[in-house]
């Protein structure tokens, strides 16, 4: 119990944080769309774990020397536009497509598990906003006297929450009704995703710490 009033903090801190729009969301709906279900929940699983990438060097200190290092913290974010950008233009040059009694496209490539789960765990790794946020949690509201159990513990939350959430969102954008709503305007699907993932990384290598 003495560590309960900072754990509410950071639940509530990153509960937030998980809902608002980003890079992980984008990549989601479009996983859910185009790849159905499945693979949506192995992208979500990526970047669950990909939190423990942000965690993990937090705790360890490293995060602070990104954090003040401009070098480090430029080449972290130009490797995430980089990325996103990439992911956008793959959308724009991919075929168009139509869903088929709101099942897996039939004219979208096929991707493996590994393929998804690797698309999600890069977008959110490379997110130097990731960086920043949990850095700022582990800074402001975990004091330095937590043991390493309990944080252990906070980066266990942080996993599940993250894919309870964006578990919860592939079964909701795979749902019939929602699947039908996107079926009627596939044609321009991927390519309103591919501005938005481009715009999301032009975003990010204009961001500043």
């Amino acid at each position: 119990m003495q560590y309960l009033d900072q754990f509410l903090l950071i639940a509530v801190a990153h509960i937030i944080a998980l809902m608002s729009p980003g890079p992980d969301f984008a990549v989601i709906l479009k996983q859910s769309i185009t790849h159905g279900r499945e693979k949506s929940l192995w992208t979500s699983f990526g970047i669950s774990i990909g939190i423990l990438v942000h965690v993990t060097y937090t705790v360890l200190g490293i995060g602070l020397i990104i954090s003040k290092s401009i070098v480090i913290y430029t080449i972290i974010k130009y490797l995430a536009a980089i990325y996103l950008i990439y992911l956008g233009i793959k959308a724009l040059k991919s075929n168009s497509f139509k869903l088929n009694k709101f099942e897996k496209s039939k004219t979208q490539k096929e991707i493996t598990k590994f393929k998804a789960f690797s698309i999600g765990f890069f977008t959110n790794a490379l997110n130097p906003k990731a960086t920043l946020f949990f850095l700022s949690l582990f800074t402001v509201i975990v004091d330095i006297n937590t043991p390493l159990y309990i944080q252990g513990f906070y980066a266990i939350f942080f996993v599940i929450s993250t894919f309870l959430w964006f578990g919860f969102l592939s079964f909701v954008l795979t749902g019939k009704k929602v699947r039908g709503f996107f079926n009627s305007f596939g044609k321009i699907f991927d390519k309103v995703i591919g501005v938005i993932l481009i715009a999301l990384g032009i975003k990010v290598a204009m961001s500043e710490m």
